[in-house]
């Protein structure tokens, strides 16, 4: 699926990430849309976490509640986001604990705590596959920017 993308919610995600990681800590961000129109993200989410230099914990009770939230407003998360310190790429860690685990979800991970120009140079996206793994896809074939 190719997502339409508001800039305003990209511009979010940035100012998210350089509030909270101070560009000293990872961050994520979560891009929601809702099922009735799965294809166009309407919502950036900043979850409740532990940040550190080389990855974050999502807080528990935050993340239950906000299931709950999610399923209540008829809305589903399409693309995960999170910071690197330096290059852009997904770790193990990444890929084994994604929020979602179903084939076709996205993780975008943007480099350098999200400190250089508001936009997608050097991030890298990646797709779960049917067989559970993750492949690198362009954004471009995936995010389109409106």
């Amino acid at each position: 699926m190719v997502y339409r993308l508001p800039r305003s919610v990209l511009e979010e995600t940035f100012t998210h990430f350089r509030r909270c990681g101070r560009g000293h800590e990872e961050c994520q961000a979560l891009w929601l849309s809702s099922w009735s129109q799965p294809d166009v993200i309407t919502n950036v989410v900043h979850p409740k976490h532990v940040a550190h230099f080389g990855g974050f914990v999502l807080d528990d009770l935050w993340l239950s509640a906000f299931w709950l939230t999610l399923g209540q407003t008829n809305m589903g998360i399409r693309v995960q986001v999170h910071t690197h310190p330096e290059e852009a790429f997904h770790s193990l860690t990444d890929d084994e604990f994604p929020i979602i685990h179903s084939p076709g979800f996205l993780s975008l991970v943007i480099p350098n705590f999200a400190l250089g120009q508001i936009g997608f140079r050097d991030a890298y996206l990646t797709e779960i596959q049917p067989d559970g793994r993750w492949k690198e896809v362009t954004i471009p074939s995936r995010l389109v920017l409106t």
